[in-house]
């Protein structure tokens, strides 16, 4: 495995919490008369702009004490 293997696993997962919802949601859950925005049935509000990802790095052992 590559070094940052769990980094991009945890931005990948943050990308997915972002303010959408697919059009089908939105009628299931107000009906088919509303207009309502997506972000309000979405349970993660992050945008990427706002709010940061506190991801630190990996501990590694230093190289050169063998």
């Amino acid at each position: 495995m590559k070094k940052q293997y769990q980094k991009k696993i945890k931005l990948g997962v943050a990308q997915r919490h972002t303010k959408w919802a697919p059009l089908w949601a939105v009628i299931r859950a107000f009906g088919k008369g509303k207009r309502k925005h997506p972000s309000e049935i979405t349970a993660y509000r992050r945008h990427r702009r706002i709010v940061k990802l506190k991801i630190k790095p990996r501990r590694l052992p230093k190289s050169h004490l063998g």
